[in-house]
């Protein structure tokens, strides 16, 4: 005789449920890395330098909105740019009426994939809450110091 193996769907349910308690998600304080690396953690809203294996510099971003979220994965620095006039569409008609915004003399920018960067933000003071077009926005002297801290080709890991 055969038998089959039957469970509830509110079990099978709590069993999936248990075990995800167990994985826990990657951390800016779990990464072990050598080298210069920079991570950016869209849900807490802080970007975090490393060098040698250690934090040695944290700060509050400002990350993309709903509309226009900022790109998640690993890249690298590919172009830095000590001012930079910003330029785009912009699905957010009660902030931009004319659709578009454009933003001059933006500083301190390091592009990392497309046009998404990580620059200095001197039009708003919303660290810690998402608030721009896709780039990672950072307050002005984080902007300079990761603008000198960072080299071309420094990785950049958003999650």
């Amino acid at each position: 005789m055969k038998r089959f193996f039957s469970i509830s769907l509110l079990s099978l349910l709590f069993i999936v449920s248990s075990l995800l308690l167990l994985v826990k998600p990657a951390s800016a304080q779990e990464i072990i890395t050598n080298g210069k690396l920079i991570t950016v953690d869209i849900g807490k809203q802080k970007l975090f330098a490393w060098e040698g294996g250690k934090i040695v510099h944290e700060t509050k971003v400002s990350t993309g909105m709903k509309l226009t979220p900022t790109v998640r994965g690993n890249f690298k620095i590919y172009i830095k740019r000590p001012l930079s006039d910003m330029r785009g569409p912009s699905l957010y008609k009660h902030i931009y009426p004319t659709g578009k915004y454009h933003i001059k003399d933006v500083p301190n920018a390091m592009y990392f994939h497309q046009g998404y960067a990580i620059h200095g933000a001197y039009w708003h003071n919303n660290f810690g809450r998402v608030a721009s077009h896709g780039c990672v926005n950072v307050p002005l002297a984080s902007a300079q110091w990761l603008f000198n801290f960072a080299d071309m080709g420094t990785q950049v890991s958003v999650f």
